[in-house]
């Protein structure tokens, strides 16, 4: 039953006046291609995680195809941890002997895929879970011997993610390519650069736990807005970025490159991050634009 009296109105007309201040960014979107990395803290935590559903369910509904790449380090972490396997990390990749390859297998393709598929399919039959080895979708190569079974992605074919699209139903991949000898890891950032590159999309963002890029790391108010192709780049080169940054920043600057004209970092631990990103005035993370 609808609630009446005055206090009532003045909440109904203020969220009347976010939907008019909404209106013409849906205009934009609408029929537009983005893609979401997923990852994190944000992912993790469930109420966070239905909160994020909820918001890309939302865009799917104003008409923005929506095609959702995730990773899951902390509960491979947590999978190898258990099964007592060492975790090694090399300039931001996870070093992945075959052990280790077949705990990434199990965690993001039969773990966190399939929870992601279930949460966004609660408001619907609206998602459809694959990784990068089916229909080819991720052909990659071994990046480095020391590194193991970790792997760079050489080609992308977007016939299976189209087709998952077109047919209205929301893709969720979980980064794990193929190669002639096998599957391999393929990092989440690096996996949804290469894949909005390969579909043309309109925007690619990168759900994370920060605010976005920050001048200094121990300062939260150090938030930089916006960063240009050339600045991005001047960025890569300085030798100022480390840890899983290093991967991310290389997949922003690869995907302006290849012409995608927006990136942003945003902090998906942020109530609707999403939706204030593409739908309102002020935005917030991080963009990377074009020069």
């Amino acid at each position: 039953m609808k609630k009446r009296g005055i206090q009532s109105r003045d909440v109904a007309a203020a969220k009347a006046e976010t939907l008019i201040e909404a209106l013409p960014w849906i205009n934009k979107m609408y029929g537009k291609t983005f893609v979401i990395k997923y990852g994190g803290s944000a992912m993790e935590d469930k109420e966070l995680c239905a909160r994020v559903v909820a918001d890309i369910e939302l865009m799917k509904l104003m008409g923005v195809r929506v095609v959702l790449v995730h990773g899951g380090g902390k509960a491979i972490n947590a999978l190898l941890k258990r099964l007592d396997v060492p975790v090694k990390f090399k300039d931001g990749l996870r070093v992945t002997d075959p052990d280790t390859m077949e705990a990434v297998r199990e965690v993001l393709i039969g773990k966190v895929n399939q929870e992601l598929v279930w949460a966004l399919n609660e408001y619907g039959h609206n998602a459809v879970g694959i990784s990068g080895a089916d229909g080819k979708t991720l052909k990659a190569e071994v990046v480095d011997p020391e590194l193991g079974r970790v792997g760079r992605v050489r080609e992308v074919d977007t016939n299976l993610i189209n087709t998952i699209l077109d047919d209205g139903y929301i893709p969720v991949v979980a980064s794990v390519g193929c190669a002639p000898d096998g599957f391999l890891n393929i990092n989440a950032d690096a996996a949804a650069g290469k894949i909005a590159e390969a579909m043309g999309a309109d925007k690619l963002i990168y759900l994370t736990d920060v605010d976005g890029l920050l001048e200094d790391v121990n300062d939260p108010e150090s938030l930089i807005a916006q960063m240009s192709r050339a600045e991005t780049h001047e960025l890569l080169d300085s030798g100022k970025l480390d840890g899983g940054m290093i991967p991310k920043i290389r997949s922003v600057a690869s995907a302006l490159d290849s012409g995608v004209q927006e990136v942003v970092i945003v902090n998906g631990k942020a109530d609707h991050s999403l939706l204030l990103e593409i739908f309102t005035d002020e935005g917030c993370g991080t963009m990377f634009t074009q020069d």
